[in-house]
């Protein structure tokens, strides 16, 4: 039997503002990253269609840029693109939510152990620079600017692991939850409990005990995929 698609309750207005236009330097990579965020922070939601159209009015672009924005964004499994169907957001179903972030506890928790014992203190500065900038988002109730630091420091201790096979792959699969991520934080509850993840993180990182900053990486990924299936209608 075909595995049923995960759908959840919209709580934004239909009617949405409207999107801001686009300045017309590095035209691609900033449609890319303004589809990206729309996707990621749900104003574009799971099984939108993507009117070319209206895109291309509401950014004041031409349909080029936007075509080749939707190939990047496919190739990252943001969107899909069917013939004669156009592009629409990708939805996930419920066995794809539970194994990628299965998947993706794995790895966190891998990376987080052998970036303890390869980040230097360059490294260690910036990550808690970022968290502390996060923090501030998240008093002034910031959900996109929290949620941009948050996803720079899991990009980073993912990073400071020193595989460049590991670091591609989490790159790579990460794309895909980075919405569910983000949706994950909906719930004041949810968000302090993420909030207190993190620092423990920073402690764990600090004290370069590996396995330590292991185990929370990977129970801090099943807590979001827990937290996303809470909200998913059964």
């Amino acid at each position: 039997m075909q595995d049923s698609v995960v759908e959840f309750d919209n709580d934004t207005d239909a009617s949405a503002p409207a999107l801001p236009r686009l300045e017309r330097q590095h035209l691609h990579d900033t449609v890319v990253g303004h589809l990206r965020n729309l996707i990621v922070e749900g104003t574009l939601a799971p099984g939108t269609k993507l009117n070319e159209r209206e895109l291309c009015e509401t950014m004041g672009i031409s349909r080029t840029p936007l075509r080749e924005a939707f190939k990047v964004l496919a190739f990252e499994g943001l969107i899909e693109i069917a013939p004669n169907r156009g592009a629409s957001v990708c939805k996930m179903s419920r066995t794809e939510i539970l194994e990628t972030f299965e998947f993706m506890s794995g790895l966190e928790a891998l990376a987080g152990e052998l970036a303890c014992a390869r980040i230097d203190a360059a490294g260690l500065a910036d990550i808690k620079a970022l968290h502390y900038e996060m923090l501030a988002c998240k008093a002034r109730s910031d959900l996109p600017g929290y949620y941009a630091r948050n996803q720079a420091i899991h990009n980073r201790i993912a990073e400071a692991a020193g595989n460049s096979v590991l670091y591609q792959t989490y790159l790579m699969m990460n794309r895909r939850l980075q919405a569910l991520r983000f949706k994950s934080n909906y719930k004041p509850t949810k968000w302090d409990s993420a909030a207190r993840d993190h620092e423990e993180m920073i402690v764990a990182l600090e004290a370069r005990d590996g396995k330590r900053l292991a185990a929370i990486l990977r129970q801090h990924l099943l807590d979001k995929r827990d937290a996303i299936m809470e909200m998913a209608p059964v």
